[in-house]
């Protein structure tokens, strides 16, 4: 119980931040969205689409895309962002969609926060036969040891509901599959600052705690060999993508 109020008061911790989330958060390689969308045929659910980072990929794809978020904030940066989707209130246990309306429903940096007992039968719902779940995360590459580093220093670890474990879907869906995508995100110092501004685990400690945090990175980007004078941070990603279709 004590759990599950933890990780509810971090999902809602991005209401307070969905400008600078909508910033700094990387986007999702094209590789990774073409893999997740093949042969599909919509329309596509993005579940916890947040500030529409994936949903914009989805839809200049070409897809129509109905985005579903529980922050109100969240889906106003996403309605101006990509004006093209519609945007719902809702969440994985709970989506505002008819039955078997749509071809793929996806959730990018979002499954670890469902109930996945509920959203599961949920999402079945929602898809059509032979309809498909596909879910992503974009994780930092931390077998570079700067990087491993800078996980360490913005706290990443304090919070950690299940962001970086392999995922489980389970029946009525198939087997998960996995395809990986390397890649890395070209940033200054004030937008790797910026990216842990973004995190609920820094948006939920105290003022002297941000600022330890912040005064921290600062350091490792001042000090490390690999960063010292650098004026574009080079921070590589593996995008991790799983899919599996209803049975």
């Amino acid at each position: 119980m004590r759990e599950r109020r933890e990780r509810e008061a971090h999902a809602r911790a991005f209401d307070r931040a969905a400008d600078l989330y909508d910033a700094a958060r990387p986007d999702y390689p094209a590789d990774a969205v073409a893999w997740l969308t093949e042969d599909v045929t919509g329309p596509v659910v993005d579940l916890g689409a947040g500030t529409g980072k994936l949903t914009q990929a989805v839809v200049g794809s070409g897809f129509e895309v109905i985005a579903v978020d529980p922050s109100p904030q969240m889906l106003g940066v996403l309605a101006s962002r990509v004006p093209e989707a519609d945007a719902r209130i809702g969440a994985g246990e709970s989506i505002p969609v008819p039955d078997a309306s749509a071809g793929l429903v996806v959730a990018a940096q979002a499954w670890h926060w469902v109930d996945r007992e509920r959203a599961v039968p949920e999402v079945a719902r929602v898809l059509r036969p032979g309809g498909r779940i596909g879910l992503v995360w974009n994780d930092r590459d931390e077998s570079v040891e700067w990087v491993r580093e800078l996980g360490e220093l913005m706290g990443a670890g304090e919070a950690h509901f299940g962001e970086e474990e392999e995922p489980a879907v389970g029946a009525p869906f198939g087997e998960l599959e996995r395809h990986d995508v390397r890649w890395v995100q070209s940033l200054t110092l004030d937008g790797l600052l910026d990216l842990a501004r973004s995190r609920s685990y820094f948006i939920t400690k105290d003022p002297d705690g941000q600022a330890a945090v912040i005064a921290s990175l600062r350091r490792l980007h001042a000090e490390h060999p690999e960063l010292a004078g650098t004026e574009r941070i080079e921070l590589p990603y593996v995008t991790r993508c799983y899919r599996a279709t209803l049975g």
